[in-house]
């Protein structure tokens, strides 16, 4: 079943679907445009720059060598970092880059009521989609846009679209998907709106960046999983614990090492198996042992934690 075709069912046909009678995006296959070629029966582990601990005071390259020396076989930097210092790093660690996060997503979000801003906004979602196709990295995070009480629900949904359509033709042209996050942007809260997004697009340049971790505050990611399938262009991977939360406050539930929160690991990776989600998981991991040196706790705490989970 075509999208077109999907989208004329509307709301009872999402019914249908997260009953799982419909089929999901079977002639997309969005994760055949990504790395689905380099990816075995198995997930591979990539782990998001930005968190890396200490980050200021070690050089990219060593960066690059520490995640390598873990376990890693991936990083996802974010756009606008020096193109020449990434692909020497990468080059030399063997180290992939299956995705690159848009950097300017939150600082000029593509919601905002301002024009020149969306436009600032669409031109740093073009500059991630050029650094996604120089690194050979087949997606793109993308937050598209935030629900405030100036920006309401309907402005943000229909400007997002606007502008994503607006970076589709180049993201068509080099071969990489447009990845939608879930985030606590206050927007696309139900697996079955978050699908109808992606599919509004008609294209299999627009997908899914699943973050297993944002959802369990106020869902649970197996339902995501399942319903959005082959969508799922990209897994983050982040702990998120409700005693926390209740106990400490909102942010505080992702203060857990993986394995030590509420996420439901086996019944997560049976959901990916179920959907044949093959490729990276990328952690998230907002949470440091500080207890640990840095070396210490990428080996133990993720990259080790992380291969517990993908034997689920």
């Amino acid at each position: 079943m075509k999208r077109r075709e999907l989208l004329k069912l509307g709301s009872a046909g999402l019914a249908s679907l997260a009953t799982g009678t419909l089929p999901i995006n079977s002639n997309l296959n969005i994760r055949a445009k990504i790395n689905r070629k380099a990816a075995g029966e198995y997930l591979k582990k990539g782990f998001m720059l930005e968190l890396f601990p200490s980050g200021d005071e070690v050089s990219l390259m060593d960066q690059f060598r520490m995640l390598h020396k873990a376990g890693f076989h991936g990083v996802e930097p974010s756009s606008g970092l020096n193109r020449a210092e990434v692909l020497r790093a990468k080059n030399e660690t063997g180290l992939e880059i299956p995705s690159v996060v848009v950097s300017t997503h939150w600082s000029q979000p593509l919601s905002s009521p301002d024009p020149t801003v969306r436009e600032a906004g669409l031109d740093g979602l073009k500059v991630a989609i050029q650094d996604a196709h120089e690194y050979g990295a087949g997606c793109v995070l993308l937050v598209p846009g935030v629900v405030t009480e100036e920006t309401s629900y309907d402005e943000v949904y229909q400007r997002s679209q606007d502008e994503i359509r607006k970076a589709l033709p180049l993201a068509e042209e080099l071969g990489v998907v447009i990845a939608i996050e879930n985030v606590w942007n206050h927007f696309l809260l139900s697996p079955l709106e978050a699908a109808r997004y992606v599919d509004e697009f008609n294209s299999s340049y627009v997908g899914w960046y699943l973050d297993l971790g944002n959802i369990v505050t106020y869902s649970w990611p197996e339902h995501w999983v399942r319903i959005l399938g082959d969508r799922i262009a990209m897994i983050h991977l982040k702990e998120f614990s409700r005693e926390k939360q209740n106990q400490e406050g909102l942010g505080k539930g992702f203060q857990v090492n993986f394995l030590e929160g509420d996420n439901n690991w086996p019944e997560i990776m049976k959901a990916l198996r179920e959907v044949d989600y093959k490729g990276y998981g990328i952690a998230e991991p907002p949470h440091r042992d500080e207890n640990l040196s840095g070396e210490e706790w990428l080996t133990d705490c993720v990259s080790g934690r992380m291969d517990e989970i993908f034997k689920m």
